[in-house]
């Protein structure tokens, strides 16, 4: 069976960033209301005339090198994104150019918010599937900290910029049961009806400006726990997994709180749960790649390792993806 294996991971942080006490200069917060109520200490922030097609290069030309290849082995690029650097043309065709693909294949963004990631790796997989292309990178970036109002001490407290890139090759080694390697399953879903949950006040077609990040933080947070333990259980279930037999989640790092509530309700110890958000913040597209970078770089994943990956972002938006790393 035709699946597609994880060969490498790579991330990139900006070298600037902003602690808890750092934010309570500029608004009316504290280090000990923030890391209660979320978990996070500090994030990061672009530098001066750094975009989201930088970092994104950073993490992929990282995640290529752990991998062996060049850009010029790559069949495809599906970077998620909701801080594009333009409008068009798209981000993920300035990584085609910066990592030295040329004409070979193609790239496109995906915009899912903080389900960037897994909607993004999805669709790499299906085309790998189907033998449309072989090798991929998928890739979450963002420059969250451009849409935020630091006047708003509900939002601006919560995200960071950032980078997270997999290289995706296909295998046909899998018997086509749970103890291959590659993506065994991914689900994804959304609701329009609740897109005002998350939002960013601007657009081109509508107030032809950039806009500023708007959240219901408590139904972001009902909903968030609910949704993401749904769309877990769906992926278990359609593997024929248990549990117990998941070695690591990797979870979108928006808020320790719903870290930690999804786990229990799922009956996930703790000890398998990947948490980075106390050093980066809520990095929305960026944030489970980063977290898994982190974890193989440290040794924590290893080759064989059963991983479920899942997020929930504005739209509102929400899946799961299960692989054998």
């Amino acid at each position: 069976m035709r699946r597609s294996v994880m060969l490498s991971c790579g991330s990139y942080l900006p070298e600037k960033f902003l602690t808890n006490n750092d934010l309570a200069k500029l608004v009316d917060t504290t280090d000990e209301w923030i890391t209660q109520r979320t978990g996070i200490r500090k994030r990061h922030m672009a530098g001066e005339g750094e975009k989201t097609s930088d970092m994104a290069t950073r993490a992929a030309e990282k995640a290529l090198k752990a991998a062996g290849l060049n850009g010029s082995d790559i069949d495809a690029i599906f970077l998620a994104t909701t801080t594009p650097d333009q409008t068009f043309p798209a981000t993920a065709v300035t990584v085609q150019d910066n990592i030295g693909m040329g004409d070979r294949g193609f790239a496109f963004d995906i915009q899912a918010v903080c389900s960037g990631f897994i909607y993004a790796l999805s669709t790499a997989d299906n085309f790998i599937k189907s033998g449309q292309i072989n090798r991929a990178l998928v890739i979450g970036a963002e420059h969250f900290t451009r849409l935020l109002d630091w006047d708003d001490r509900t939002t601006c407290v919560l995200f960071g910029d950032g980078a997270g890139a997999v290289v995706l090759e296909a295998s046909d080694a899998g018997k086509g049961d749970k103890t291959d390697r590659g993506i065994l399953t991914t689900h994804l879903h959304s609701e329009g009806a609740k897109r005002d949950l998350l939002y960013v006040d601007g657009g081109p077609s509508s107030t032809r400006s950039v806009g500023h990040v708007r959240m219901n933080g408590k139904e972001v947070f009902r909903n968030a726990v609910t949704r993401m333990s749904e769309a877990i259980v769906e992926a278990m279930e359609a593997s024929g997994v248990s549990p117990a037999d998941v070695n690591w989640l990797v979870p979108h790092q928006a808020n320790r709180r719903i870290i930690d509530a999804t786990a229990e309700k799922l009956n996930l110890s703790p000890e398998k749960v990947v948490v980075t958000v106390q050093d980066h913040g809520n990095t929305s597209a960026a944030s489970i790649p980063l977290a898994l970078a982190t974890a193989v770089e440290d040794g924590r994943i290893r080759r064989g390792d059963l991983i479920l990956m899942e997020a929930m972002g504005g739209g509102l938006t929400w899946g799961a993806a299960l692989a054998r790393w």
